[in-house]
């Protein structure tokens, strides 16, 4: 899927700026909620989140005992911001096809994390060389494109690799391209992010 990376530099909303102080706890508790709701169980009281309605994209990480159990985001800002935390904790935890359904047992043993983004730039580059050399770990998301391919790791994954080249290598994997690949015609952009995790 391609995409026009300046629309969405445009639409995606400036997190830093936007967000409410207390915005971490009113997302989570969306999310855990949409969550309870498809498993019919008890949810808490909602926040007012009218101040998160601005157009925003996020991604939604489940885990269980340490280890993923679901993640699922987006990147082009389409919808509120509300809208798609619950929409994609649904999808994290049900159709992440990763892993079987969240079940009802399950529930009150996972943690909720959710990803707001910024809005995504355009990176320019020589070579792979300068382009991993203007990469920060810790701080930036990447997307990798080139032709059908397409891949996005959160900056929490820089955790998982902390060496540039690593990192890159294995979104290229993820991309469904060798870890070695290289092409002038290669598209990276990249964009922080606002992490919120329950029991932070």
């Amino acid at each position: 899927m391609s995409t026009d990376i300046g629309a969405l530099a445009m639409a995606q909303m400036q997190s830093a700026d936007i967000l409410p102080a207390d915005a971490g706890k009113v997302l989570l508790a969306m999310a855990r909620n949409a969550i309870a709701s498809q498993l019919k169980l008890a949810t808490t009281p909602a926040t007012d989140a009218a101040r998160l309605q601005a157009t925003g994209a996020c991604f939604v990480t489940l885990t269980l005992a340490g280890k993923l159990r679901g993640c699922i985001g987006t990147l082009e800002a389409h919808r509120a911001l509300g809208e798609d935390v619950r929409a994609n904790a649904l999808a994290a935890a049900f159709r992440d096809p990763r892993f079987k359904a969240l079940t009802a047992e399950e529930f009150s043993g996972i943690k909720v994390e959710v990803s707001v983004l910024s809005a995504v730039a355009l990176m320019q580059w020589r070579d792979e060389a300068d382009a991993l050399a203007q990469l920060r770990p810790g701080i930036d998301g990447v997307i990798f494109e080139y032709g059908h391919h397409r891949s996005t790791f959160l900056p929490q994954v820089w955790e998982e690799f902390a060496d540039a080249s690593v990192f890159m290598g294995n979104l290229k994997y993820k991309g469904g391209l060798p870890p070695d690949f290289w092409d002038p015609a290669v598209k990276l952009s990249r964009y922080t992010v606002s992490k919120f995790r329950e029991d932070d």
